[in-house]
């Protein structure tokens, strides 16, 4: 399992991504489910990954085999992010076709998602959730956000918090508690986190690889899990309530 989340904001986006892809308790693996692509001046891409790791991993490959061709499509020369994502849903599809038939034969999950976002020069920042059949929709000003893998225990924070207009440095505070939520209620999702940063227009990444230890991490934890006790204890009791305990303390007597 694993938990990836991406926001496009007006001043900037988001993107985040835990790394962790199995747990027990006697084996927990790591691997990073981030690809970036970065050109000065030009462009700037994230991509997200979750699902099943051959998959994600051959089809990222893929996209980077192409790359190394200047002649064919490729995610260096594509005019729009909407052509970035097209090329992403064409690779996964190939290698769905080519190694889907034989997970299947072995009872092996072979669903898959991406988040991939960013921008290219000469249009505005755009995110794209691709789906495991190759096809994929884009992210709405109504909710500027995808959510990828475990999503449900981070979902909440971010629903509530999180719109076009919020600044780059509540988004990445929103985004640290939606993963520490996270992680608190499901093992499958764990340190580290990778986060990046992006600026509209900059066309420069800002990268964080988040550990258990990082000190700023653990402060939002206690600081947000000591308000919520805090707001908690000060929630009016529901009047109902009362009037049940006063009757029956009536009727006792």
């Amino acid at each position: 399992m694993t938990y990836c989340v991406a926001l496009k904001l007006t001043t900037g986006m988001v993107f985040a991504s835990d790394s962790r892809t199995n747990a027990g308790l006697d084996q927990i693996s790591s691997f990073k489910k981030m690809r970036s692509f970065y050109e000065p001046n030009n462009r700037a891409i994230v991509i997200l990954s979750s699902g099943n790791l051959s998959i994600t991993q051959n089809a990222i490959n893929q996209l980077e085999h192409q790359s190394r061709n200047s002649d064919c499509d490729n995610i260096w020369n594509a005019k729009s992010m909407f052509d970035v994502a097209h090329l992403l849903g064409e690779c996964l599809r190939e290698v769905r076709d080519r190694e889907g038939i034989f997970l299947t034969q072995g009872n092996i999950d072979s669903s898959v998602n991406f988040i991939v976002g960013g921008q290219i020069k000469d249009e505005p920042m755009r995110l794209f959730l691709v789906y495991a059949e190759g096809n994929f929709i884009e992210v709405s000003e109504e909710n500027p956000f995808f959510q990828i893998g475990e999503t449900k225990y981070g979902k909440p924070i971010i629903d509530r918090v999180i719109k076009s207009d919020t600044p780059l440095c509540d988004a990445v505070k929103c985004l640290l508690v939606s993963f520490d939520s996270t992680m608190r209620s499901n093992l499958s999702v764990g340190f580290p986190i990778d986060l990046v940063c992006y600026s509209a227009s900059s066309f420069r990444l800002d990268f964080q690889h988040i550990t258990q230890d990082d000190p700023y991490f653990a402060q939002i934890s206690r600081r947000w899990c000591d308000g919520l006790r805090s707001v908690f204890t000060s929630l009016p009791n529901p009047d109902w309530l009362n009037r049940v305990e006063s009757s029956n303390f009536q009727s006792s007597n």
